[in-house]
């Protein structure tokens, strides 16, 4: 393996959630389940014992592919135009203005 392996409390601190909502996410990647900023996401995990009753351990690159699904991009500013002044509106036939005396 040509990765480090990290533990369920290294990566929830990477990744700046609790260990337990790690452990959530888990579970509902298993199922197929678990949606980060509107995208299906797989978590890539090992889990050690018999009958994968062991600790968990996952790939700091795996991390690190979970953080992109974190990170916001704040949108565009609109491009604005410049007003356009107006000499006459539609419907008025008079000369905008003050009136002359």
């Amino acid at each position: 393996m040509d990765g480090e392996l990290l533990t369920v409390r290294e990566a929830a601190k990477r990744l700046a959630i609790k260990p337990t909502t790690l452990y959530a996410w888990f579970g509902l990647a298993r199922r197929g389940l678990l949606v980060l900023r509107g995208e299906n996401v797989t978590v890539h995990f090992y889990q050690t014992g018999r009958k994968g009753q062991g600790r968990i351990s996952i790939p700091a690159s795996e991390v690190e592919r979970l953080r992109g699904y974190l990170q916001v991009v704040p949108p565009r500013a609109p491009i604005r135009q410049s007003p356009v002044r107006r000499l006459s509106f539609p419907g008025i036939d008079v000369p905008l203005g003050r009136p002359s005396t």
